[in-house]
């Protein structure tokens, strides 16, 4: 008998710990503790038990009585504060949904880019954004005393680490570490000691890269007037005009048609109906010579344009600021 008190005992307090209502519980307090429940079955049995045995059960008894009536008095409290909350809930009615949030224009003009010239056979590559200074210059033929370091207004965190002011220190690194033939995008952020209504202290880039032999300057032209082209329409013109960096030799920028006026002359263009976009030329011997490379025996162009610039040209947007100021009126028409 005492096998059977102990078992209900345990059987009871297992099945109030599944129970998640009020009725279920008064239902299972009336199956064991009420007058015909299996509590008083065996409370009559105890009748039927050996004399000296009796006071031992009869005990046990009680103190189960007890204990059961305790559980069941929990549970009641604890499945009535359910029910309280979920009659005050009326699952009927239709499920909020989550704002759900989008791209911004400057990560989704960053994938185009990138599409465009993975399409053309180039891989996406990244590096650090905090950099040595040989990387962010000596590397890319710009020694400490060269007066080009005046065109990039750095952050130094040391003598001899910056804050990447471009993202060509990747290419570098790419090179150091790959023979030709190489053909790579480096998209990244970059830094510069410079905040007014058309520049920004952090910005994005993209650098190109192709080195093999025979790549000439026609090569570049062909692959740039490509991704002008699949950017901004197969209709913009576009021109090369000779210019200077450390790093490449001969040099030229970018111009396409304005996407403002197509070419009619208009403020944003300063009347000349043209719009510069990137910067290009032929990789400079003096920086394949510290990678490495013989100078004599491949040839490369390279080529970088920022994020930001190509994102308000291609959606018509004249504040710089609107891409930082995270406005959802701004945002939410991307």
């Amino acid at each position: 008998m005492k096998q059977e008190i102990d078992t209900l005992l345990q059987e009871t307090i297992e099945r109030l710990a599944t129970i998640d209502n009020a009725k279920d519980v008064d239902r299972l307090r009336i199956d064991v503790l009420g007058r015909k429940g299996t509590l008083s079955h065996l409370f009559k049995k105890l009748g039927e038990s050996p004399d000296e045995e009796r006071p031992v059960l009869g005990k046990i008894l009680n103190e189960t009585r007890v204990r059961l009536e305790s559980a069941f008095e929990e549970a009641k409290s604890r499945t009535t504060s359910i029910s309280a909350h979920l009659t005050a809930l009326d699952i009927s009615l239709p499920g909020r949904l989550p704002h759900l949030g989008h791209l911004h224009p400057i990560t989704l003009v960053s994938m185009e880019i990138a599409e465009i010239f993975q399409r053309l056979g180039f891989e996406v590559v990244e590096g650090p954004d905090v950099e040595l200074d040989y990387y962010n210059f000596e590397a890319l033929n710009i020694p400490k005393d060269h007066p080009a370091r005046d065109m990039q207004d750095t952050f130094y965190v040391t003598d001899n680490i910056v804050l990447r002011t471009h993202t060509s220190p990747i290419q570098v690194r790419v090179m150091e570490k790959q023979p030709p033939p190489v053909r790579i995008i480096a998209p990244g952020k970059a830094y510069r000691c410079d905040s007014d209504v058309t520049h920004t202290p952090m910005f994005h880039q993209v650098e190109g890269l192709m080195v093999d032999k025979d790549v000439s300057f026609g090569d570049l032209k062909g692959v740039l007037t490509v991704f002008v082209h699949q950017m901004f329409g197969a209709d913009v013109d576009l021109r090369f005009r000779p210019s200077f960096f450390p790093f490449t030799e001969p040099s030229a920028e970018v111009d396409i048609q304005c996407v403002m006026c197509r070419g009619e002359g208009c403020r944003v263009c300063s009347e000349t109906g043209w719009l510069e976009i990137l910067g290009s030329g032929m990789v400079d011997p003096e920086v394949f010579k510290m990678v490495g490379y013989d100078p004599e025996e491949v040839s490369g162009y390279a080529f970088g344009m920022g994020i930001e610039r190509i994102a308000m040209l291609k959606y018509g947007i004249n504040d710089l600021r609107l891409f930082f100021d995270n406005d959802l009126r701004f945002l939410e028409q991307f």
